[in-house]
């Protein structure tokens, strides 16, 4: 029996969704090297009500990479395909109604230690945060993934409680796509051509401070959430002796690719809880691939929510914004 070198991942292991924002994305993995495909190559388990599903044969993943492919056909379609980014108007659209943004009022008035306003205000600013106005996801934060060259790559949407903690997931060009196919009117001609991009959000959040704050610490974490807490406990990155705050987006996102920006860096890693420290340990194996293929990097990875959390809060997954905002935020600022 022939066996297949691409198929999903079977372990339990789920990834949010490209289409509709759940965590119930099931990834390919190549079954000759273990690694995942491109985060676009995967199936929603949401077939009711999503059928999201690219599979690498039926897309031609497999006749571009696969060694036994015709080489002249491969080289064809490996040509490098212009990638298609977000119109900064659509980011632009985004930036108010901060009175409806869920996440943002909760961290003025509804956490333990509230943040002063002016803090929320440098934080909006900084990672270009805003709101969803209308529709199911209204009062959702919208959390932009900006490259280095300043191209917009994807606009996360993330709804939450009154906790913070997320309730649905989805992304602003398919609230998009979902509005104009509901009103039976023409998609935009970027959307129909950011659909086709191999990949979407495929840079750090948080990656256009970089060139601006060039010898600050990088803090890395799984998600934006935790960056931003990161930021508003332990200060902003005009302090040089303050830590920059960025996000690979989710476990698996931290690879080479997503993390190219960071040649030269001094990168302290914060994994998330998980299960018999899961993460921890994948973590700290990517680290050591990542020090060796950037030049002049350091990573480092932080024992400290492996060392000090419960068994209980691994098993859920706890992540260091968890911890911080039960805490008093003032406390940290002085300590740094």
């Amino acid at each position: 029996m022939e066996e297949y070198r691409y198929s999903l991942d079977p372990s339990s292991h789920k990834d949010y969704c490209p289409d509709c924002g759940e965590k119930r994305f099931v990834r390919y993995i190549d079954n000759e090297t273990e690694n995942y495909l491109p985060e676009e190559y995967g199936r929603c388990d949401r077939e009711d009500s999503c059928q999201y599903h690219v599979n690498p044969y039926k897309e031609g993943y497999h006749l571009r990479h696969d060694r036994k492919s015709n080489m002249n056909y491969r080289t064809a379609l490996n040509a490098p395909m212009k990638q298609v980014h977000y119109p900064l108007e659509v980011l632009e659209n985004t930036r108010s109604h901060y009175e409806k943004n869920v996440f943002i009022q909760n961290l003025l008035n509804n956490v333990s230690y509230p943040f002063e306003a002016s803090d929320i205000e440098q934080v909006i600013s900084m990672y270009h945060l805003g709101t969803i106005k209308d529709g199911y996801m209204q009062g959702s934060l919208t959390i932009p993934f900006i490259n280095a060259n300043g191209d917009i790559r994807a606009i996360q949407a993330k709804r939450f409680d009154g906790s913070n903690h997320t309730l649905h997931t989805n992304w602003v060009h398919s609230l998009i796509e979902k509005r104009h196919k509901r009103q039976r009117t023409p998609l935009p001609q970027w959307v129909i051509d950011y659909k086709k991009n191999q990949s979407k959000a495929s840079c750090l959040f948080g990656e256009h401070l970089l060139p601006k704050y060039p010898d600050n610490v990088i803090a890395l974490v799984e998600a934006p959430k935790t960056a931003i807490y990161g930021t508003l406990y332990f200060g902003f990155p005009n302090h040089s002796s303050n830590m920059l705050w960025l996000a690979v987006y989710s476990k698996s996102s931290l690879n080479y690719e997503r993390c190219k920006e960071l040649k030269g860096r001094k990168v302290i890693l914060f994994p998330d809880t998980s299960n018999k420290g899961q993460a921890f340990k994948e973590w700290s194996e990517k680290a050591q691939e990542l020090e060796g293929q950037l030049e002049g990097s350091s990573f480092i990875v932080s024992n400290l929510l492996e060392q000090f959390a419960p068994p209980e809060d691994k098993v859920k997954g706890y992540d260091l914004a968890d911890y911080l905002i039960l805490q008093d935020w003032q406390t940290y600022r002085r300590a740094v």
